[in-house]
């Protein structure tokens, strides 16, 4: 499979009833060989799905977008982790804009956010083979037509609340899908046009924030994210999970 191949995602879009995890799903199928690079699995039901760091992430059954692509990362190697992940957050972004233009940013390290409320979210899962990179399912789930989240959730927020309409979720993952694999393209010919462009569209980029560091808080300003993934601000520089946003 060619690299152009390995990159487009489109009319590769495998649709399951249910799940408990599209990641789970397509990690399996690429583990037991019935999944390659370019495969798309979309669930209309999931009810286990994963978040960031161990978290669950909720979503209504045919309201909104569960799904994972399954990505043969080469030539990309593993320092490039975290540039996956920054591509996979543009797609989505330009995707978001095309239906309600304003107020989209990236928060660190690639929730999509429209102002302090967060939309969606993405969860990169790798198969690492010695010093190889051999597989990525990038998991993305993303608020559609969800109008009412837990209390738990208190910054989450759903197109439809944004914008006042309804979406079809199957029409607007094949749209997110293929401004997904433009950018992956574009990583593996000019990374630091991915890295710049994350950083234009960086969440509180430039503005004075809080942030918490164990059970410390501290004011400091956001200045960019590196090549490794690490928050650049006033007060140092952070890893992912070290610190996180306080918004109130």
């Amino acid at each position: 499979m060619d690299k152009q191949r390995r990159a487009t995602f489109d009319n590769q879009l495998i649709e399951l009833d249910s799940v408990d995890s599209t990641n789970n799903y397509a990690m399996a199928q690429y583990h037991a060989g019935l999944a390659e690079g370019g495969q798309v699995y979309f669930a209309h039901r999931q009810w286990a799905g994963k978040g960031q760091r161990g978290r669950t992430w909720m979503s209504d059954p045919g309201h909104n977008i569960s799904m994972s692509l399954v990505l043969d990362p080469r030539p990309l190697r593993l320092p490039g982790q975290f540039l996956l992940g920054a591509a996979v957050a543009l797609g989505c972004l330009y995707g978001v804009r095309k239906q309600a233009p304003a107020g989209w940013t990236v928060k660190w390290p690639n929730d999509i956010y429209q102002g302090d409320r967060k939309a969606a979210g993405i969860l990169i899962e790798n198969v690492i083979r010695g010093k190889d990179w051999i597989c990525a399912v990038i998991g993305i789930g993303m608020n559609l037509n969800q109008t009412a989240f837990p209390d738990h959730l208190p910054h989450a927020v759903s197109l439809k609340q944004i914008t006042g309409r309804s979406f079809e979720p199957l029409v607007l993952a094949r749209e997110l899908v293929s401004q997904i694999g433009t950018q992956v393209e574009l990583l593996r010919a000019d990374p630091d046009a991915i890295l710049d462009a994350f950083n234009q569209n960086l969440y509180k980029h430039g503005e004075t924030v809080t942030l918490r560091k164990g059970n410390q808080t501290f004011q400091t300003r956001i200045g960019s994210v590196n090549e490794q993934g690490y928050l650049v601000t006033g007060e140092g520089s952070f890893i992912h999970g070290e610190v996180e946003f306080v918004i109130s």
